[in-house]
């Protein structure tokens, strides 16, 4: 929840910069306007695509290992359309940002002149919320998730015959990986389509 709460305070940063418009194809080149709010919007949407060591990498991992762990076409089903799922968390992610921060800005001079970075008073969470989606999971996976850990026991109890998360931890090294692999190839291929032929993109669209 750190990094979900974490992107939708940096978004709610970047409309209210915005002058409350919330549409970011009227966006763009904000990143020299809004540095500060551009790194908050880069660690938050890497966490939520579950980028490899931050806090997103870790419950998302965990998730998907123990939905394969019961092994049954069900359970194999859900693994792997939560897996490509991460592809399109990571493509969407990405999209975000190219098109929120880096291209070349969409939007009108009055808009852009008077764009701001958040309060004083915001910093104060966004650092916070910044360290927590960085350092929380490496610091603290082995007490929520860790193997044999009782951490969640007493407000989520399950059942034995329900209960995988041993199963998980032992799955092949490729089971591991494909969620990796997926959230890669989705990164990939948002920063070739809106980095390298976002206009042969909005010709296509155009016509």
């Amino acid at each position: 929840m750190l990094f979900q709460s974490f992107t939708f305070l940096s978004a709610g940063s970047v409309i209210h910069a915005m002058s409350d418009d919330q549409d970011f194809r009227k966006m763009g080149g904000l990143r020299k306007v809004l540095p500060f709010t551009y790194s908050a919007m880069a660690i938050g949407s890497f966490s939520l695509m579950g980028f490899p060591f931050l806090t997103g990498f870790y419950s998302k991992d965990a998730i998907l290992e123990i939905a394969f762990a019961k092994y049954n076409c069900v359970s194999h089903f859900v693994y792997f359309i939560g897996s490509f799922t991460a592809f399109f968390t990571s493509f969407c992610s990405i999209r975000l940002l190219f098109l929120t921060f880096i291209v070349r800005t969409n939007s009108h001079k009055s808009v852009i002149k008077t764009a701001h970075e958040p309060t004083i008073f915001m910093y104060f969470p966004f650092i916070v919320l910044i360290f927590g989606s960085i350092f929380f999971g490496f610091f603290f996976k082995d007490m929520f998730i860790g193997l044999g850990t009782s951490f969640l026991g007493n407000p989520l109890f399950v059942l034995p015959i329900n209960s995988f998360s041993i199963e998980g931890e032992f799955l092949p090294t490729y089971i591991k990986l494909l969620p990796n692999i997926f959230v890669f190839s989705g990164a990939l291929l948002g920063w070739f389509l809106y980095s390298k032929i976002r206009l042969n993109l909005f010709n296509i669209k155009k016509n």
